[in-house]
């Protein structure tokens, strides 16, 4: 369990308050975990931020911008949805009609809310959860850490830490991507197994999970149009290797740790190559 082991100490005062009721503490200056994993699957990840950027100087891609990037928020909210078993066509009053539209919408925010991540990451957090739970969860649940140890788990990963640790683990997790020098795809990948592995919310959390992916990705500048479909590549990959990667980020030991990573780094490296445009 990657921010449990991470041994470090809350320290100093808050920086930031969020809806989740959570702030997220000063950190001493060399405390930065995420740069001392920065050589596992080092290629993996230089590879999938070599082909993003390929994408981000391609004329065609350039040209077309506007279409691309709403032609990957469509794709990634529809692989999205599919990998949690919402797989449809499109959006209608069907139950997995409506998880497409809440992942519509999510994926959407997910995209603009950058800004809100780059000085309240659980500001955006629970931004973001309040858009995919809507209509799923009571309305005070919108938003919020779960309060018992029953989340739902659509992939059965499994191993769900217990309710009580889930806020402290956010904070943390916050107070290591407000102020790591790590590179931004690792800080992606951290933040998506994190939320894979703690599910802290009742419904819905690896649609928000993936869709942090995007956030990150436009608010650390690798992809800030949006022009790519993570997502694409974590639904390509298929269930059992996303459960098998998630596991393995749990587990937190380096090999465990790096077999995450660059399932991860392909996921992106698929979701760079899949790009077309119209």
């Amino acid at each position: 369990m990657f921010v449990l082991s991470l041994g470090e100490q809350v320290t100093s005062t808050c920086l930031l308050t969020a809806r989740l009721d959570e702030q997220v503490p000063a950190r001493p200056r060399n405390a930065d975990p995420l740069l001392g994993m920065s050589q596992l699957a080092a290629d993996e990840l230089q590879a999938a931020r070599d082909a993003i950027d390929e994408v981000l100087w391609r004329r065609d891609v350039r040209a077309a911008a506007t279409q691309v990037a709403a032609d990957s928020l469509a794709r990634g909210a529809r692989d999205s949805a599919a990998i949690d078993g919402a797989d449809v066509p499109a959006a209608d009053d069907s139950p997995m009609g409506h998880v497409l539209a809440n992942t519509q919408a999510l994926t959407l925010a997910a995209a603009q809310c950058a800004d809100v991540f780059a000085v309240a990451p659980l500001q955006a957090l629970a931004n973001l959860h309040a858009v995919a739970a809507q209509g799923f969860v009571d309305p005070a649940q919108r938003g919020r850490p779960r309060t018992d140890d029953t989340p739902d788990d659509p992939l059965l990963i499994g191993s769900i830490p217990p309710a009580g640790v889930v806020p402290a683990r956010l904070t943390q997790l916050a107070s290591v991507v407000a102020t790591t020098q790590a590179p931004a795809l690792l800080q992606a990948a951290i933040v998506h197994g994190e939320l894979m592995t703690l599910r802290p919310f009742a419904w819905g959390s690896g649609l928000v999970a993936r869709a942090l992916v995007r956030t990150v990705l436009v608010a650390k500048g690798v992809d800030p149009s949006c022009f790519t479909i993570p997502e694409l590549g974590m639904f390509a990959q298929g269930r059992g290797a996303y459960v098998a990667a998630i596991r393995s980020f749990a587990l937190g030991d380096p090999q465990s740790m790096e077999a995450y990573l660059q399932w991860f780094a392909l996921s992106c490296v698929m979701g760079a190559q899949a790009v077309q445009v119209p």
